[in-house]
């Protein structure tokens, strides 16, 4: 059995340059082969450390490389380091270490053999520090994705140490989503197909930021065909993905921008210009002249105002009449009908959204006061605001602002209020369905437009200018009113006022043949369902009472409620069939005191 002494002396008279390095980190012993070639004694080797023997650069390596790679995996295998001779001269070795560990696996020396670098292995040691010090994001790893080196601009990008990161897999530096995706097996995968070009890589650097990468690689394979070493080249492509993203959003911004604005133009186009197109207020009555007096007296003014008057008058006419005689002339005039949106829509509309507000918000949205701001907004059909918005309503009127829906961000408006109803809003206060503080903030200055029935002679300057505007716009020679048509237009009450007439000589052009207006035909069709005695059985000068009219009103808006099984609004409904809206139906309904048998 060998002695610990026979040990000694195999290991100093060993053909090989050895060490043995003890826990403390110095020689414990050298073999006479490693003495010979440095040309130092053994007493001037021993309890020295390492660092004392070699390069600086060895050293550097030595401590932030091999030391923290060895204490991991027990081993190093082929490192190059330099000796300095006891001449000076430098000896270009690689290394074998290997460490061993007491029963309680404590480390108890690590003994190295090293190899002396021929000229061929010292030009690649050579290559290998060019690599290292390439201006470039280079890696390699070994067949089980294990990092071998890194080029120091690689550690530079991620803000790591070399010893930190030799020996570790490649994906420890990935993002989650790829590290879920490109780790163990799955890696080795990809490793053992061999070269690829371009993919996408995240990797996150020490202080957590994370890196966009493209990579490219190229393998070496050994004699079995496997890949045993790859090389890595990535380029960092963070700022270019981020301009891009910007730019991107940017654009995507611009369009949503552009498409907002298209669209307030076309709803400016259709609310205000096709609304500002529409016609004038023509007449020349008592009750009309009233009104144009009140108009001028309040136009100049701030005053909200409101608008009070049957369905079809022409509320929307006379709002155009006061926003344009007004000092926000140049500004929008915005019209809003409260009974067209929805109720959960209703804040939106007004004050508008920000993205994601709720469901269906897919972009910002400006809302109507925003959009009136300099100008004047009219509420159509105001007593159908919801009882729960008119506080926010009232807000804006008294302080002039608002937010968006899912925004905490407070916004002024300068806008002008017009408000019209067709309603008793004094009455929906006492049913506690209209707030009585915004019905005074509204009413500032009513102005009650007259029912066309109340306007005499009217009734046939709007039925001439109706007809011109109407040849004019379908292309047909001008037609006259005869005598006989024009008492035949003023005896009838005109339930649906002025929208009513306009509709009237609109179908009267429509199926007037050879340029004849035969308005007896357009006529006709309204009496068929409102049955006027005073167009089909009674004789023409022959009048009838206000009593008489109203009852065969009644029993007409019965038939039509009886046919349509009680349905009022809707296609095939009774509004449809009579002519005239649906709200103006309900009204003359509740009005008759109708009610649907059982």
């Amino acid at each position: 059995m060998l002695k610990n002494d026979d040990y000694q002396w195999l290991f100093r008279k060993a053909p090989a340059m050895l060490t043995s390095i003890g826990a403390d980190g110095t020689y414990v012993d050298v073999s006479d082969a490693l003495l010979d070639r440095l040309g130092y004694e053994r007493q001037e080797m021993i309890g020295r450390r390492p660092f004392d023997f070699v390069t600086r650069a060895s050293a550097e390596r030595i401590e932030k490389e091999f030391l923290p790679a060895l204490r991991r995996t027990g081993r190093l295998d082929h490192e190059p380091v330099a000796f300095v001779a006891k001449n000076g001269d430098a000896v270009e070795c690689y290394t074998n270490s290997l460490l061993e560990h007491g029963a309680s696996r404590e480390v108890v020396r690590n003994v190295a053999m090293y190899t002396e670098i021929s000229e061929e292995a010292r030009a690649n040691f050579k290559y290998r520090n060019l690599y290292r010090s390439t201006p470039a994001m280079l890696h390699s790893v070994d067949g089980n994705g294990l990092i071998v080196t890194v080029t120091d601009h690689w550690l530079q990008k991620l803000g790591y140490r070399r010893e930190e990161v030799i020996g570790r897999p490649i994906s420890d530096f990935f993002t989650a989503t790829d590290r879920a995706r490109l780790s163990g097996d799955a890696l080795r995968e990809l490793i053992s197909q061999g070269d690829f070009n371009n993919e996408e890589r995240q990797v996150v650097t020490k202080n957590g930021q994370v890196l966009d990468l493209i990579v490219s690689a190229i393998s070496r394979r050994n004699a079995a065909g496997d890949v045993d070493r790859m090389l890595i080249a990535s380029k960092d492509v963070t700022e270019r993905l981020r301009a891009e993203r910007q730019l991107r959003s940017a654009l995507a911004e611009n369009a949503r921008l552009r498409e907002e604005l298209e669209q307030e133009r076309d709803y400016l186009r259709e609310e205000v210009k096709v609304g500002l197109n529409s016609g004038e207020i023509v007449g020349n009555s008592p009750a009309l002249m009233h009104m144009l007096t009140r108009i001028a007296a309040v136009a100049e003014t701030p005053a909200s105002v409101l608008l009070q008057g049957e369905s079809g008058v022409g509320k929307e006419l006379v709002a155009h009449a006061i926003h344009a005689q007004s000092p926000r002339a140049d500004g929008p005039l915005v019209k809003v009908n409260c009974a067209s949106i929805p109720k959960e829509l209703f804040e939106s509309e007004f004050f508008g959204h920000v993205k994601g507000a709720f469901t269906g918000a897919y972009r910002d949205r400006i809302g109507r006061f925003q959009l009136a701001d300099n100008g004047t907004i009219f509420l159509d059909e105001v007593s159908e605001i919801p009882l729960e918005l008119q506080g926010k309503l009232l807000r804006v009127l008294q302080e002039s602002e608002f937010e968006r829906v899912g925004d905490d961000v407070t916004r002024t408006v300068d806008v002008r209020v017009i408000a019209a109803t067709n309603r008793n809003l004094e009455k929906q206060i006492v049913d506690g369905e209209f707030r009585e503080d915004l019905f005074y903030r509204l009413s500032v200055f009513p102005i009650d437009v007259p029912p066309l029935r109340a306007r005499g002679d009217d009734i046939i300057h709007l039925a001439r200018h109706y007809l011109q505007k109407t040849c004019n716009n379908f292309g047909r020679e001008q037609m006259q009113l005869t005598r006989s048509q024009a008492e035949m237009l003023r005896n009838y009450s005109w339930p649906g006022n002025v929208r009513e007439l306009k509709n009237v000589i609109e179908r009267a052009v429509i199926l007037s043949p050879r340029n004849i207006l035969r308005l007896d035909l357009s006529m006709s069709n309204v009496g068929s369902e409102l049955h006027v005695p005073a167009f089909a059985d009674h004789n023409e000068g022959e009048i009838m009472t206000e009593v008489e009219f109203r009852a065969l009103q009644k029993t007409n808006l019965l038939a039509a409620l009886q046919r349509t099984d009680w349905k009022v609004s809707g296609p095939g409904g009774a509004a449809e069939i009579l002519g005239v809206k649906a709200t103006t139906l309900a009204d003359r309904i509740r009005s008759f005191g109708l009610k649907r048998p059982r």
